[in-house]
């Protein structure tokens, strides 16, 4: 018997049968020189057991065919007795590709249901899609720590989605440009302490502008974004990946900047790259750094305190510095690590944490803050 495959779906017990007829065999034959059990023959010609690999190679061994034939026919066998299936599977595995399910159900973003018509349509009309092909349809301009030329990662596309849902819950002023001076002065006065960054979710919402802050899905690395709703509601999120005052003041004025030009208002889709470890910056993203560095920090008074004092920096410099130019003393470090002044591990103390502060006035999701009804 040479290898064949049948042109039917049969049984593997079935062609064994044929062969041991062909050859005159008794299955207590076959038995005997597998060295086998009865049973086993019995139960593979009766269709009730599958073939193992041992008994392939004995059947090939005995009937002079291939180990692989006996194992294909019953894998067949075995196949043709499942139901085709249906495209549940593979739309399952698309919605998976398209974003974070399991994240997102986790978070309540979305409700979960056995039903893959009823999740997909959840999640378009949770990302604002018609299709789960369609790219993000409203601009933005966002930190994260990946290639500029890199499209929006799933778990981004789904976190930049729920900070728009949550933007248009908060209550703000008319937003004119005109305001954003006193923004300026206001956020200002805010840079000494840490307890007052609590205000400036108001301080936001008194000139025009949203402030959400979404928690982070692990690995996303964004930072923020700044984009808007429509041409007179501009919006600010962000994610507080970094829990630490420095990075928290540089990206809150890195968005800033977004917003007072206005740049993502149009319909491109600009990504900015991690802020303290991308190299290769954009113009726009460059700007952008400059503005925040500069707004924390006159940088001639930057340069005049690291002259005095490099390399002899101490804890009582800094914060004597920080106080004469009012801002806290995190904020210098910061400055001081980024231009690789200090070391990064050192002065960390001084960074200090200021998550658990601005999440008690921002609308927040994430951390165990669940905005109802949103």
């Amino acid at each position: 018997m040479g290898d064949r495959q049948p042109a039917e779906v049969f049984p593997p017990g079935e062609i064994l049968r044929e062969e041991l007829e062909a050859r005159g065999w008794s299955q207590t034959d076959l038995a005997d020189i597998l060295g086998r059990p009865f049973r086993v023959v019995n139960e593979i010609i009766a269709g009730k057991r599958g073939i193992s690999p041992e008994t392939a190679h004995g059947l090939a061994e005995a009937l002079g065919t291939s180990a692989e034939l006996w194992l294909n026919l019953d894998s067949a066998y075995q196949l043709s007795k499942v139901s085709a299936p249906s495209d549940a599977v593979s739309r399952r595995a698309k919605l998976y590709a398209v974003a974070p399910i399991r994240d997102m159900i986790r978070r309540g973003w979305i409700e979960e249901s056995t039903n893959i018509e009823v999740l997909e349509n959840r999640l378009l009309d949770f990302l604002g899609k018609e299709q789960l092909d369609d790219r993000l349809s409203w601009a933005h301009s966002a930190r994260k720590s990946t290639s500029y030329d890199e499209e929006v990662t799933p778990a981004q596309a789904a976190w930049l989605a729920r900070a728009r849902q949550l933007a248009p819950a908060v209550m703000v002023d008319k937003y004119s440009p005109d305001g954003l001076n006193d923004l300026a002065d206001n956020l200002k006065s805010l840079l000494p302490s840490p307890e007052e960054a609590r205000r400036i979710p108001r301080f936001l919402a008194d000139a025009g502008i949203r402030f959400v802050i979404v928690e982070p899905f692990p690995g996303t690395k964004i930072d923020g974004a700044s984009f808007w709703l429509d041409e007179r509601s501009p919006v600010i999120a962000m994610s507080l990946r970094y829990d630490r005052i420095d990075n928290f003041w540089f990206v809150l004025e890195h968005e800033r900047f977004h917003t007072r030009t206005r740049e993502s208002l149009g319909t491109g889709l600009t990504l900015d790259i991690d802020l303290e470890h991308a190299k290769n910056k954009p113009r726009k993203e460059r700007a952008a750094d400059r503005f925040a560095v500069e707004t924390l920090i006159n940088q001639e008074e930057l340069d005049k305190f690291i002259r005095r004092n490099h390399p002899l920096f101490s804890t009582l410099k800094i914060q004597g510095f920080a106080a004469v130019i009012g801002v806290h003393p995190g904020i210098v470090v910061g400055q001081l690590h980024n231009r690789e002044i200090v070391r990064w591990t050192h002065f960390r103390k001084m960074l200090t944490p200021i998550r658990q502060i601005i999440t008690q006035t921002a609308l927040t999701d994430g951390w165990g803050h669940f905005p109802e009804g949103i």
